[in-house]
């Protein structure tokens, strides 16, 4: 990024790109070079802007809000689809949930680049997005076999996640680069502080309404969750990254403190849960609901460790950081393992089924991916290396989890007969 800075240090234009595609890496750069460069003249305006703390709040482009509120009212009316057409609630949400929100945001996404004028998504790369959801969808709800098939269960499960890669994509422009990748990640983690926030004043706003009501004898609480709550909850992550994208200050900062907090946490309780399974006797081998709750404990902890790194990646991270980190990343290869193990012990008594066989290659990715990011990290920790190596590993890795959703969701229905 110095080099960038210095290369373009004459050219406004490149100089706001740079200052876009890396906030946090151009103000620590910017910061080590003023010093040597602040008599320029645009250095100096550079200087002011990333010193004026900016404490008023953007509600953007009428047009952007405008198209965010008319995708929030089709999104609703897609969530009551239920209640408007007379269909079976448990049958549409659990082929369509995803539905309610990807294609969405990935349409604001097009549109807010293609108002600015930059990083556009080709048409030919939008309308390859556009024909694979498409795609998914006639699919997932024209796939024969009833809702307790095991191969519609697995592509339900998986659907969401191939919807949310594929919007990522769209939020990258359409540049298949790891850095974009991970600022999806960093927008991931600033939408679940925001619409954590939104949903918690919305419950509380709820509460009271629905307590006023029956002040006056009214019992509106049905109806109120029925038709309110529906039709409204698809806009909160809607709204959330129209404030995130209008305002990049707004919880920048929240996000990776809470990663930074809960990393040393985390590590404590899986060290003394993992000591608590000796002591209880229980173990992922035999009993099948304790082996789903160990993957799911796997996957909350890699979270934490990807948030961790995604969050403030191009900070300057202290050595205690990067200590806990690498030892979370050792801890949870010891949990992969386990599980790992598990699986294939599962695999051996009992035959493959197709839950079997998607838990074992999730899990056989999640190890190679564990692996690499710490190998990174001890390169961190031993100076070897800086934090930006352990961001590049994961931007790289993460289509490699896209193409194995689209493998679940396609592929195992018609490899296991739909069973």
């Amino acid at each position: 990024m110095k080099q960038d800075i210095l290369t373009h240090l004459a050219d406004p234009v490149q100089l706001e790109k740079l200052y876009r595609s890396n906030r946090t890496a151009f103000r620590k750069a910017f910061r080590e070079l003023y010093p040597e460069i602040k008599h320029n003249a645009l250095v100096s305006f550079w200087h002011e802007r990333l010193h004026t703390t900016k404490d008023d709040i953007s509600w953007g482009s009428p047009k952007d809000l405008l198209f965010v509120i008319v995708s929030a009212v089709i999104a609703g009316t897609v969530a009551k689809f239920p209640a408007i057409f007379g269909l079976n609630e448990e049958h549409f949400y659990s082929r369509n949930i995803g539905f309610i929100l990807f294609p969405f945001l990935a349409a604001f996404f097009a549109y807010r680049e293609m108002r600015k004028g930059e990083q556009r998504v080709p048409a030919g790369k939008f309308l390859f997005v556009t024909g694979l959801m498409l795609a998914a969808l006639l699919f997932i709800n024209l796939t024969p076999g009833d809702d307790k098939s095991d191969t519609l269960q697995l592509s339900c499960i998986h659907l969401p996640l191939f919807l949310w890669s594929l919007t990522g994509f769209v939020f990258a422009g359409g540049i298949n680069q790891p850095e974009k990748r991970i600022g999806y990640l960093r927008y991931n983690g600033d939408l679940l502080v925001i619409c954590a926030l939104m949903l918690i004043a919305g419950g509380i706003l709820s509460g009271v309404t629905v307590g006023l009501f029956s002040l006056i004898g009214f019992n509106i609480e049905k109806l109120y969750f029925n038709n309110i709550v529906v039709f409204s909850l698809p806009a909160v992550p809607l709204i959330g990254t129209y404030l995130i994208r209008a305002n990049p200050q707004l919880v920048g900062k929240v996000s990776p403190v809470i990663a930074r907090i809960f990393a040393p946490v985390v590590m404590g309780m899986l060290l003394i849960y993992l000591g608590a399974i000796i002591y209880s006797g229980k173990d992922p081998y035999n009993d099948r609901e304790f082996l789903l709750l160990f993957n799911l404990l796997l996957v909350g902890v890699m979270a934490i460790i990807f948030f961790s790194i995604a969050g403030s990646s191009n900070e300057v991270k202290s050595k205690w950081e990067l200590w806990i980190l690498f030892l979370l990343s050792i801890l949870t290869i010891v949990v992969n393992g386990i599980a790992l193990s598990a699986i294939w012990f599962r695999i051996a008594e009992w035959g493959i089924t197709p839950n079997r066989a998607a838990v074992l290659g999730g899990n056989v990715l999640i190890l190679v991916n564990l692996l690499l990011v710490t190998s990174r990290l001890y390169g961190a920790v031993s100076g070897k290396t800086g934090i930006a190596e352990v961001e590049k590993i994961m931007g790289r890795y993460l289509p490699v989890y896209f193409v194995w959703t689209g493998i679940v969701v396609f592929l195992f229905p018609v490899l296991f007969g739909f069973k």
